[in-house]
Formats: structure tokens, C-alpha cells, sequence
């Protein structure tokens, strides 16, 4: 045999025993991915779009645990320490939108969601039933919290008002019985905002039990966003 065999030889042999050839890690990243996938897009569809009705945050979410899953999961066959790995998480966790605020609760459903995809990804270790248990006990937190029969849909909105003669406290009920009017509405609580004398103007926060269960993401808006040259 000579040396060109014995490389060929010994190249094959360490090309063999590589991790990644192995049919058993590829079918366990598979199974993981699509359990990953099918847990973060049940809280995406089922809970987080019905009442919000974006698409541009359902895509959002959607990519994003998909990203940090892949990240975290490949990051595991490297050596490196866990504060390094956590720092790059962090990066995905403080993430601000440069076109417009990114609400609360988009906020709280795209920690949710990375926080699921980082502990799928690092459930190596445990067992299956641990990681199936994880999992139910986050989707069974988001349907209680998100069940309609345990809270009222109360929403809120900000009025440019012209009455400040109403916003003294001893003319409260006849302030919201004249905004009840105005905006059709069964108004349960208001709050006094900055008063302009000179333009006898006053924002007003209205809080109102609606019967849309969809979030209105126009409600705080005070001003159309202006256009970029």
C-alpha cells in the first residue's frame, strides 16, 4: 500500500467518525426543529394572532425562533463558554425596531418565544418527557392568561379634547357622559393629561370595555408618523 492509499485511508476513516455524518444527530436536529417549530407557531396562530391581527409580527416571530433555535442548538457542538453564548442571546432579547415602538405585548411574546426556542435548543441533556412538560406548561400559562372568560378586554385611548371646562373633578360624570356620546362607547375610567390653555385643548386617556377582542395598535397614536424624505 502506498502513501496515497494510506491518506486516502486514513481521511476516510476520520470522515467517517465526524459527528456531523451521523444519521442519528441529523434525525435528532430534525425532530427537535420541527417540535420547536410546531410548539412556537401553536402560541403564534392560536394566541397571539387572533386578537392582533399582524402579519408583519406573525413572520416576525416566526423567523426569529427559527434564528435563535438554529444559533443555539449549532452552537452546542462548539466549545465556548455559556456567558459568551447567553451574551448573543441577549443581543436577540433587547432587539428595538427603528420604524415604530414595538408594543408590550409584542414585546412579551418575542421574549416568550425566544425563551422557548433557547431551552429546546439546550434540552440536549434532559429527557424527552422534561422537555415535553416545558413546553405544555408555557402553552398552558399563555391559555390561561389569554382566556377571555378570566378578564375583561379593557382598552384604552388617547382624545385630544376641547371641553376643559368638563376636566375639573367635580364635573368627572358629566365629562364621560359627554365623551360616551361623542365616541360611542361605554366609558369605565378617564385620566387627565397635558392641558393647553392658549389652544383650550386636553389629552385625555379613556379606558373602555370593548367588544372587539382584536388589539387596535392606533389607540395611543397621537399624530400621523411623518413620511421619510
Amino acid at each position: 500500500m502506498d502513501w496515497f492509499d494510506m491518506i486516502s485511508e486514513a481521511d476516510t476513516q476520520i470522515f467517517s467518525e465526524a459527528p456531523f455524518v451521523y444519521g442519528n444527530v441529523v434525525i435528532q436536529l430534525l425532530w427537535r426543529f420541527v417540535f420547536n417549530y410546531a410548539v412556537v407557531g401553536s402560541i403564534i396562530h392560536f394566541f397571539y394572532y387572533p386578537k392582533s391581527r399582524r402579519r408583519d409580527y406573525y413572520i416576525t416571530f416566526s423567523l426569529i425562533s427559527i434564528s435563535v433555535f438554529l444559533l443555539i442548538i449549532l452552537m452546542g457542538s462548539i466549545n465556548m463558554k455559556l456567558g459568551f453564548a447567553l451574551g448573543i442571546f441577549a443581543i436577540f432579547g433587547i432587539i428595538r425596531y427603528r420604524t415604530e415602538q414595538v408594543p408590550i405585548r409584542e414585546m412579551t411574546y418575542l421574549f416568550v418565544i425566544i425563551a422557548i426556542s433557547v431551552i429546546n435548543a439546550l434540552a440536549i441533556q434532559l429527557g424527552l418527557l422534561e422537555m415535553l412538560v416545558a413546553n405544555l406548561l408555557f402553552i398552558l400559562s399563555i391559555w390561561a392568561i389569554e382566556n377571555e372568560r378570566w378578564l375583561k378586554h379593557v382598552s384604552c385611548k388617547l382624545v385630544l379634547y376641547d371641553r376643559i371646562h368638563l376636566i375639573t373633578p367635580d364635573k368627572r360624570e358629566e365629562l364621560i357622559a359627554d365623551l360616551q356620546q361623542r365616541l360611542g362607547m361605554e366609558i369605565s375610567k378617564v385620566e387627565i393629561g397635558h392641558v393647553d390653555f392658549l389652544r383650550d385643548s386636553v389629552y385625555i386617556k379613556v379606558y373602555y370595555e370593548s367588544k372587539n377582542r382584536e388589539i387596535n395598535t392606533v389607540d395611543m397614536m397621537t399624530s400621523l408618523p411623518k413620511e421619510s424624505e
